[in-house]
């Protein structure tokens, strides 16, 4: 199964749209705030969808529901690359969340789930990183496909409705997943329902009971939080990095972007597949798993705070390297975390105990997005970012997990 969870992470990041998700939004007329909007309804769309979704996972099928997910991704595709309003993106952001929420958690409960059948759960940081690294890769192999798309085409108009091919594979992909890797389902006749919800939060409950899990979580959670809400603003710095070299001076604007952009992003993408699959021997460098998240929590906040300090200085170069910085410590940190929450969640609640750190993600982001833009609105990309980075630092003693010596 190994190459098939890889072959679905390699699909699933198969979104054209990605490297230029922001200018695709700013050239239709939206502000960083509204863009913000976007990402905030998507989120709080995807909270809200978290317990339900995560309640048909547990009670028909994680495959079903990974195959829900790919559905309703698909149909936002279809409407994003139809209309161009900022209400209509509205409605495809609230599919798009959907399709989120029917996903997150799943597909890692999936692979712990084959990895505990087959007696290799000490294996599951190594196994997962080697998986998220395919995930990376497909990232690499995205953004040259998606560049000379836009390079061809003189736009990104077809970005959307391209990016449904993959996902089809990908659905097709998923529904034929061995039916074991559902995991332990209850069997429900209609009316039953509402106790397996009861069932379902009170597994929620009990993560919330256990302070060793939310530590991991509220560290998880917070750092992705922030890489997401951020992480889309490496395109405006590139598009200006793109025009400032004596590079395709020939070239129109946006061709000259494409190919930056492109490049870049294959280079971010080949460096973070690498780091995923290091993300087990990374680990043992420390002293437990703890000290490698409290440690690369700080770097994290470190790089992105000085990303918008040299964005704000105008020295570009220097702000794509530490944004790539970022990305690769957010790829050697999701494996790590992933392994540290799941030691202190049931086995057979996976997929709602791992949702419960995607909804503080989510709701995170859905707070933070907004904020972010009216910030790049007001005072510059550069100067937003910095906010951030500064602010990571000043809650660091809120998430800072404590090892076993510190207890």
């Amino acid at each position: 199964m190994f190459y098939r969870f890889s072959l679905y992470g390699f699909l699933k990041n198969l979104r054209f749209f990605g490297p230029f998700i922001i200018l695709i939004f700013t050239d239709n007329g939206l502000s960083y705030f509204q863009i913000g909007l976007l990402y905030s309804i998507r989120d709080i769309a995807t909270n809200i969808l978290e317990i339900p979704t995560g309640v048909y996972a547990d009670t028909f099928g994680r495959r079903r529901s990974m195959v829900m997910a790919f559905l309703a991704y698909i149909m936002a595709f279809i409407i994003f690359y139809a209309f161009g309003d900022f209400y209509i993106y509205a409605l495809a952001m609230l599919f798009f969340a959907a399709g989120e929420a029917f996903r997150s958690g799943t597909h890692k409960a999936i692979i712990l789930e084959y990895l505990q059948i087959n007696n290799m759960q000490h294996l599951k940081v190594a196994y997962y990183g080697l998986t998220r690294s395919a995930s990376q890769f497909g990232s690499a192999i995205n953004s040259l496909i998606a560049a000379g798309l836009v390079f061809y085409s003189g736009g990104y108009k077809y970005m959307f409705i391209a990016s449904t091919i993959p996902y089809v594979l990908d659905l097709l992909n998923l529904a034929t997943y061995p039916k074991e890797l559902d995991g332990e389902l209850k069997k429900l006749q209609k009316g039953d329902i509402w106790e397996q919800i009861k069932i379902t939060l009170k597994a929620f409950g009990g993560v919330f009971k256990n302070w060793q899990a939310m530590q991991a979580i509220l560290s998880s959670s917070s750092f992705s939080a922030v890489f997401k809400t951020t992480k889309d603003y490496l395109q405006p710095i590139l598009a200006v990095f793109a025009l400032s070299l004596p590079l395709f001076v020939s070239l129109e604007g946006t061709k000259r972007e494409a190919v930056v952009i492109g490049v870049v992003y294959f280079g971010i993408y080949l460096l973070t597949s690498y780091a995923s699959r290091r993300a087990g021997d990374f680990s043992k460098r420390f002293a437990g798993a703890a000290q490698a998240v409290n440690v690369t929590f700080l770097l994290g906040a470190g790089f992105l705070f000085l990303a918008g300090m040299t964005t704000w200085l105008n020295v570009t170069i220097i702000s794509v390297i530490v944004f790539l910085g970022f990305y690769v410590l957010q790829n050697i940190r999701k494996p790590i975390t992933v392994g540290l929450i799941s030691d202190q969640i049931s086995h057979e609640v996976m997929a709602s105990g791992l949702s419960v750190e995607s909804q503080f993600t989510t709701l995170l982001v859905a707070v933070l997005s907004p904020l972010m833009g009216a910030l790049a609105d007001s005072l510059g990309v550069g100067v937003a970012l910095a906010i951030l980075g500064g602010g990571m630092l000043l809650v660091f003693g809120l998430v800072r997990i404590k090892g076993k010596r510190e207890e």
